[in-house]
């Protein structure tokens, strides 16, 4: 009996492990949640009965790859999801060719990769050889579509290589656009693309991307028919090639004019961070063959553009190595859409006549303001509120004049060449300032000389006149460099950079003062005018209302005409106005020393006061030598008569 309940109990517990381990193998594991999945993080888990599923989002593919002996899936962009016209182009056959595009885009499938990189590639073909109504849009619209068709190309060539096996890839697409390509896991060494256009020596170590996983990418483009959409495309030179040509002509570089030699190339790889790659890139384009001829330079460039997608060719990471007849070599740290360009520029040679005026123009300059600085000073009987405005400015001004003079050419050092320039930036609109204050001034003083009140006059102006005048350009000239630190010094002089409307830091200012002085000598003038007008006059106040009436006048000639000269100097009449500028200029150091000390009746008397002490002082003198000339030579006759030697 026991036995038969022993059976019983043993069946059972063997029936019951059984049904466990059936059940155990039909309950379904959520892999998402516990993390036994092979999902990328770029996918979405779903679980599904007895398995998982890998999901991605709208506009993106699911694409298997490997990584540390797993196979993971991963999702991959859509090509083409984000290339659609550039916004404000008008086109026809521009969007002929999107509706193709989004064609491609709907029909796309990962398997057919290569079939719809060459059907792309034929498109841009036909695009750029047979533009249409391209051809008509306003240079500016023809740059941004080109803009616009190289940043995107780039982009979908890019995506589009992620579903291309190992290996390299070539397509040569209809009037000579090709397409050089290569794949490769984890590559490593050197890598060169090439075709008939150009070609491209690159490490894939420069090519993987730090955070890509799987295959690298390297491809190059290039597009003959581009050059139609970058005609007229300016050259700008970096600042080290600018101060190279201006040391090797002695002049300043301008109206550079360039001929595209070459096709426009484009090059991209996995690495979206191609700014400032670890190692440079070596290209070698094929170009017609050419001879630079005077002041003309072959230049390896590329197209630099903004947002908006107007830009301009640029030099500045780019260099030739070498050229000979039908290619050039270059080195670039960044990638881009290279090209290589004839420039033919013009070299402003300095003008001698113009460079010997200067500097005797202000070495006169700094001896008259010399001369008045010292005047106001030393003048006791003239210092009041006006004498005290006149001697900072000329101080100023003297300053300003003599570092012009002593370092404006000073380029060697950079750090040094900024700072003079900000200094120069600073004394001059601290010049400017303080004739905007000789301007308010001429104007409180006349409109009191109706009232005869000048204690107001006094009383504003010692207020206003140094916060004004030292505080306002310190905080011009430190938000300029705080904003633009760079834009201080250029190759050929220590001055302000006219990049970025930088200039304008100077220019602006000058012309808001102008204007307000303009404002300032009308109203003085009408004041002066009722004045004269009126039947109450007396000699002194007639005098006085005169003499403002001319100090006026003159203050609006040497206090802003001078520089506005400077601004005009463009067109057929730009050398003319530069002798204008640079006579007026370089002399308003004496113009202020004539209408503030010699036209002024005190100031003449001072003078002479002056010039009959120095005189009394050098006749006393004369006297004084000539009597004891007188002395010493009736000593020297009468010493041998009493000398203790004796006589022979």
């Amino acid at each position: 009996m026991r036995g038969r309940y022993f059976a019983f109990y043993s069946g059972l517990c063997v029936l019951l492990t059984s049904l466990e381990i059936i059940a155990h193998k039909n309950r379904d594991v959520d892999e998402c949640s516990s993390g036994k999945h092979q999902c990328h993080n770029s996918t979405r888990c779903i679980n599904v009965k007895g398995s998982y599923r890998c999901h991605c989002d709208h506009d993106w593919v699911a694409r298997s790859k490997p990584l540390h002996g797993l196979k993971l899936t991963i999702c991959e962009e859509v090509p083409f999801s984000s290339w659609t016209s550039p916004s404000g182009v008008s086109s026809q056959s521009l969007s002929h060719f999107f509706d193709k595009v989004q064609q491609l885009s709907q029909d796309f499938t990962p398997v057919l990769a290569k079939n719809t990189i060459q059907d792309l590639m034929r498109e841009v073909s036909e695009l750029l050889e047979t533009p249409g109504d391209l051809k008509t849009l306003p240079p500016s619209e023809q740059h941004c579509v080109a803009t616009h068709l190289l940043v995107s190309l780039e982009d979908v060539l890019r995506v589009l290589s992620k579903f291309l096996p190992n290996g390299p890839l070539t397509v040569h697409a209809p009037a000579g656009t090709e397409l050089s390509l290569k794949v490769q896991e984890q590559g490593i060494g050197d890598v060169t693309l090439g075709q008939s256009h150009a070609k491209m020596h690159l490490n894939w170590d420069v090519a993987q991307e730090f955070s890509d996983f799987g295959p690298s990418v390297v491809g190059l483009v290039s597009t003959p028919g581009m050059g139609r959409l970058l005609a007229e495309v300016p050259l700008v030179l970096e600042p080290k090639k600018q101060a190279v040509l201006h040391d090797a002509h002695k002049g300043m570089v301008q109206g550079v004019s360039s001929v595209l030699l070459s096709d426009v190339n484009s090059a991209f790889m996995s690495n979206r961070d191609t700014q400032n790659l670890s190692s440079p890139i070596t290209f070698i384009f094929s170009h017609h063959s050419v001879t630079p001829g005077p002041r003309e330079e072959v230049f390896c460039v590329f197209w630099k553009h903004g947002q908006n997608g107007y830009g301009h060719w640029s030099t500045t990471g780019c260099r030739m190595v070498a050229t000979r007849g039908t290619s050039t070599t270059c080195q670039c740290t960044h990638l881009s859409s290279f090209a290589i360009l004839m420039a033919h520029y013009d070299v402003q040679e300095e003008d001698p006549m113009l460079a010997v005026i200067t500097y005797l123009g202000l070495d006169l300059s700094l001896l008259c303001l010399l001369l008045a600085a010292l005047t106001f000073l030393l003048c006791k009987t003239i210092q009041n509120t006006s004498t005290s405005i006149h001697l900072q400015l000329s101080i100023c001004l003297f300053l300003a004049h003599l570092l012009f003079l002593m370092a404006i050419h000073r380029t060697e050092i950079k750090v040094l060449c900024a700072i003079t320039a900000g200094v120069l930036h600073y004394l001059y609109l601290v010049s400017f300032t303080w004739m905007l204050l000789e301007g308010l001034h001429l104007f409180l003083t006349a409109r009191n000389l109706m009232v005869v009140n000048y204690s107001s006059v006094s009383r504003v102006m010692k207020k206003l006149m140094f916060p004004v005048g030292y505080g306002v350009p310190a905080i011009i000239v430190a938000i300029s460099a705080a904003s633009s630190p760079l834009l201080y010094g250029t190759p050929t002089r220590c001055w302000l950079h006219t990049d970025k409307g930088f200039i304008w830091t100077f220019f602006g200012p000058v012309c808001t003062i102008f204007s307000i002085n303009l404002a300032f000598f009308l109203m003085t003038f009408w004041i002066v005018k009722t004045k004269l007008s009126s039947n109450n006059r007396d000699v002194s106040t007639l005098q006085n209302t005169r003499m403002l009436t001319f100090k006026a006048t003159a203050q609006l000639l040497i206090l802003g005409c001078t520089w506005c000269l400077g601004i005009l100097q463009v067109g057929p009449a730009a050398h003319v106005m530069a002798y204008l500028f640079t006579i007026i200029n370089s002399l308003q150091g004496v113009f202020i020393f004539l209408v503030y000390c010699l036209l002024s009746q005190q100031v003449r008397e001072q003078y002479k006061k002056w010039f009959k002490e120095v005189r009394k002082t050098k006749a006393e003198s004369e006297k004084y030598m000539l009597s004891s000339g007188t002395m010493f030579d009736a000593s020297k006759h009468s010493w041998p008569l009493n000398s203790a030697y004796p006589q022979v």
